[in-house]
């Protein structure tokens, strides 16, 4: 990715008169940071183990990015 792209703005804020322009780069880090904070939370109270997310995470990743030639199971 070029810095180009890396500077594209995916969406504004606007606060009062102030305007914030969020780039694709800050919103997929602040994604991933809540998502993590989120597992880590949910494994700290037992809500699942690690184990049982990496399957599911496999699960959806064949569900999603499988061939659409392919018939589902």
């Amino acid at each position: 990715m070029n810095d180009d792209q890396s500077k594209r703005v995916a969406l504004k804020v606007i606060v009062g008169d102030q305007v914030k322009e969020i780039t694709f780069d800050e919103l997929t880090l602040s994604n991933n940071l809540g998502l993590e904070a989120l597992v880590k939370v949910l494994v700290d109270k037992g809500v699942f183990k690690p184990e049982e997310l990496q399957k599911e995470m496999e699960n959806v990743r064949k569900i999603r990015y499988r061939d659409p030639s392919e018939p589902r199971s």
